[in-house]
């Protein structure tokens, strides 16, 4: 996966789309599956209150049905472009499903969740559910990301969704590390600041 990673085999990929689209969009959504799964498995565990609902492989599935529209729709003009897409349409899962559990309409809503989860491994771990206040926390997280500058959200895209190395980011966006740094840091502050 590392060529994927860089960005240089979308990139070739969408060179194949010029000829062949339906190959390409099976391509990029092939080769990108693996890292999306786990991106995915990374941003859902921080929703802990979801997790009792949902798991990580239907976050998923339909993450990626969602990226297989947009990829329908979208004609992909660069690795930058897609992983852009990609982590948007994650985030407007998770966003759809915090709408959707919190609604007071919905049972989940009124429901207790016991303080013991099940880890993916099967594992037990004694923590506290997350109270309703922390999804509301990460659902508004994800909006706030929505609404940050288009600089400054293609650096989170990358490195919070995509799980890219700062390198890997630079290297995708086509800028020096420490603007790459810069945005990120100024990014992550005003997350910081009006999330406290």
């Amino acid at each position: 996966m590392g060529d994927f990673d860089s960005g240089t085999h979308i990139d070739k990929v969408i060179e194949l789309a010029k000829n062949n689209p339906d190959e390409a969009m099976k391509e990029l959504l092939d080769q990108s599956s693996l890292k999306l799964k786990n991106l995915t498995r990374k941003m859902f565990h921080k929703f802990a209150g979801l997790r009792r609902w949902e798991q990580t492989d239907d976050v998923f599935q339909n993450a990626m049905m969602r990226l297989n529209k947009a990829l329908q729709d979208v004609k992909i003009e660069s690795a930058r472009h897609f992983y852009n897409l990609a982590a948007l349409q994650i985030r407007r899962e998770l966003l759809d499903l915090v709408k959707k559990y919190k609604a007071e309409s919905n049972f989940a809503a009124h429901h207790h969740t016991d303080s013991h989860f099940a880890k993916e491994g099967g594992a037990l771990v004694n923590q506290q559910p997350a109270p309703a206040s922390d999804i509301e926390k990460w659902g508004e997280f994800h909006m706030l990301v929505e609404k940050l500058p288009v600089e400054e959200r293609e650096v989170v895209n990358l490195i919070w969704y995509q799980d890219l190395s700062q390198e890997e980011a630079a290297k995708i966006l086509n800028m020096s590390i420490r603007t790459l740094k810069r945005r990120w840091q100024t990014a992550r502050n005003k997350l910081y600041e009006t999330l406290k």
